[in-house]
């Protein structure tokens, strides 16, 4: 739970205090996941989120071709989760599964929303993360629409350099919306740029 608990304090000005904390602890449980074990799989509904204490994990959706499309890749200190699903109480599109052993702590929507109304720091790293994930989300829609395929591969190492270490590169260029070729070239021309 150390963890976690310097998660919180890593968005809160003034920190969580212990009193606090043991409050927020006892929402969560904790889930071992081996690799490519699902942790939701399209269809169900989302009724956890994740907190990822070691392990990396996908999110994505597959075609009738049977393509599988990456929408988020996740590491250590990251949540994880289908938002819409949690949200609405509705399927999930998306499947997501372990790329490595996982370790997590999972907490259901009820708890959530229980616990912002209980500890005012919990309700205000949630808002904190809200923001930024918003903020996120928007650099990547806008990058994906607006620039080139190097120009996201460069944002994409600026923003997540070890995710590079963590994922094969035919999952990093699904996740960028390009093909692992192009991906490939793309890495060769910035070489020899340098």
């Amino acid at each position: 739970m150390k963890q976690l608990f310097d998660y919180i304090n890593s968005y809160l000005p003034n920190g969580i205090s212990e009193s606090d904390f043991e409050v927020v602890k006892g929402y969560f449980t904790y889930k071992r996941l081996r690799k490519r074990h699902y942790f939701l799989q399209e269809g169900e509904i989302c009724r956890q989120y994740g907190f990822i204490l070691s392990g990396a994990m996908r999110q994505y959706t597959v075609d009738d071709k049977g393509t599988e499309y990456i929408v988020h890749l996740y590491i250590e200190n990251w949540w994880v989760g289908d938002r819409e699903s949690y949200t609405t109480g509705t399927p999930s599109v998306y499947n997501i599964d372990a790329w490595e052993d996982t370790e997590l702590l999972l907490i259901s929507r009820p708890d959530v929303l229980e616990l912002i109304q209980r500890c005012p720091a919990f309700a205000e790293m949630i808002r904190m993360m809200d923001d930024r994930n918003s903020i996120a989300n928007l650099k990547r829609l806008t990058s994906s629409i607006s620039g080139g395929a190097e120009k996201r591969y460069i944002d994409f190492v600026a923003a997540h350099p070890s995710l590079l270490e963590r994922f094969p590169q035919h999952m990093i260029a699904s996740y960028l919306g390009i093909t692992k070729d192009t991906l490939s070239r793309i890495k060769r021309q910035l070489l020899l740029k340098e």
